[in-house]
């Protein structure tokens, strides 16, 4: 696991940005630069009027580099805002995809995170159905077989932090009212605990609440756990497998009944 003796030498001290050797980017980002470079700017125009004023000032990230940083999530299969953050803080082939060059930063997570809720869900709609638009184009959206699928996503926000919707008590507070009833004076975390666990029915949507998350609900992961969580769905066009519509539904909602408006965007999104 050594390295070879003839390249073992001192490095030098400083080295201009033009001497720097450079290797082919990545095809894949090369070609999608080709097509995003020149059609884009109209909606990036369209954000930053929307995203800049005198108070606030400039945003985090132009929309450009941010809208090729979501796209980077959805093809390298990246799920956080962090993990985008990471990528593309290791790739030179990425860095040449978003435009930032070697002797610059790149965005952190949370740069990415902010930028996200400076520009608005209509831009957001806005660059989706451009994409709809272009695969339409290139001839990779056919609109005759749609399949749904849903996906449970943990919401930010902690169980612990629900609170009831009549009282607004917290858990733990509803639970000490709960042992107090039943002859323990000073009930400690076990007997909180204990008596926990002897409930049947512990958190209901119609009793329970997220106060910092509204949309949230009371739901079972895929791994058995309870978390508060959203539902995603997605619409596929089958024959291509292109994305043609998203919706966020609640979470304690079955799929017959969220399915009809997801199915509506698809095929508005598929008419248009």
């Amino acid at each position: 696991m050594g390295t070879r003796k003839d390249r073992e030498r001192q490095e030098d001290l400083w080295i201009s940005y033009a001497d720097m050797a450079v290797g082919p980017g990545h095809p894949f980002y090369v070609r999608l630069n080709e097509v995003l470079d020149g059609k884009v700017r109209r909606i990036r125009r369209e954000a930053l009027r929307k995203v800049l004023c005198e108070k606030m000032g400039r945003p985090g990230l132009t929309p450009g580099i941010y809208f090729r940083s979501l796209m980077i999530g959805y093809f390298e299969g990246i799920e956080s805002e962090r993990g985008i953050a990471w990528r593309l803080k290791d790739s030179l082939s990425l860095r040449r995809f978003v435009g930032i060059a070697l002797d610059e930063d790149t965005p952190d997570h949370s740069t990415i995170s902010r930028t996200r809720r400076l520009i608005e869900v209509e831009t957001h709609s806005q660059v989706f159905a451009w994409v709809l638009g272009l695969l339409a184009d290139r001839g990779l959206l056919e609109g005759k077989r749609i399949g749904i699928d849903a996906t449970t996503l943990e919401a930010s926000a902690a169980m612990r932090s629900i609170v009831r919707r009549d009282t607004g008590e917290s858990y733990e507070e509803f639970l000490t009212g709960l042992a107090k009833a039943s002859g323990i004076e000073t009930p400690t975390r076990e007997d909180l605990a204990r008596l926990d666990r002897k409930r049947k029915k512990r958190t209901s949507n119609k009793e329970w609440k997220s106060p910092t998350d509204q949309d949230a609900r009371v739901a079972k992961m895929k791994d058995g756990s309870t978390h508060l969580a959203h539902k995603a769905e997605h619409a596929v066009d089958l024959d291509t497998g292109a994305v043609v519509a998203v919706t966020l539904q609640a979470a304690d909602l079955g799929d017959t009944t969220t399915i009809e408006e997801t199915l509506a965007d698809a095929g508005l999104a598929v008419a248009s």
